[in-house]
């Protein structure tokens, strides 16, 4: 889904929320997503993946697909694959002194606008989340709706953004092992210097051939493949 991944610029205000849901409990303080100076020594028992500006935890059976705008382009994107769910992380570049995730809100709340999607701007536990129904054609071409839950942390000159999708969006439950990967995830700010909002480059794990991944009926496939690995 084209909303999902492209750098915005455009200044769109933040619409509304069409609904309010129950608030979760905010995370405590001093939980992740971490800086890369700042990791707990016991944050990831079985390790972690290095994918560039991402480490991400190790966990039994996840599968990981990397993200390219083209071809010949560095990933900027990493899809995890887990449980029947993914979630796809994307870190940016931010100012010292301030985040971007409000501004970023605005540009996703905009596109799903014009995308004739329905949301929730939502309390989650690390803040604002966005909760989207998004129309979509089905291969059979009827038409339906996926949902997709946008998290995002602002972290000393990064941004890290997350969205699930599959039953993980919606169901606290099946969402518990994504979020927990996404609490212990490193983000790695290079120390080149780079525009606010900049995506920050990835490249794939060591492992590159892996069984296909889950199929989610209703999703976009996860482009562009083939580089895939699965953590055992």
């Amino acid at each position: 889904m084209g909303l999902f991944s492209r750098r915005h610029h455009d200044a769109g205000g933040e619409a509304a929320a069409q609904e309010e849901s129950v608030p979760e409990e905010p995370v405590e303080p001093g939980t992740g997503p971490w800086d890369v100076d700042a990791v707990p020594a016991d944050s990831a028992p079985a390790g972690r993946i290095d994918l560039g500006a991402l480490r991400v935890p190790a966990v039994d059976g996840m599968q990981i697909r990397m993200e390219r705008a083209g071809r010949d382009a560095d990933a900027s994107a990493a899809v995890l694959i887990l449980g029947g769910s993914t979630l796809e992380l994307r870190a940016f570049a931010a100012p010292r002194t301030a985040g971007i995730w409000e501004e970023l809100r605005a540009d996703i709340t905009a596109e799903l606008a014009r995308a004739k999607a329905t949301y929730e701007v939502v309390d989650g536990e690390w803040g604002t989340e966005i909760l989207a129904q998004v129309p979509v054609r089905t291969p059979e071409g009827r038409a339906a709706t996926v949902a997709a839950r946008f998290i995002g942390v602002d972290g000393p000159r990064w941004f890290l953004r997350g969205v699930l999708q599959g039953p993980a969006a919606t169901d606290a439950d099946a969402a518990r092992p994504l979020r927990e990967v996404f609490a212990n995830t490193v983000v790695v700010r290079d120390g080149a210097a780079r525009p606010p909002r900049e995506i920050l480059p990835l490249h794939a794990p060591g492992v590159t051939k892996a069984p296909e991944a889950e199929d989610l009926p209703g999703l976009d496939p996860l482009q562009p493949g083939p580089t895939i690995a699965e953590v055992r």
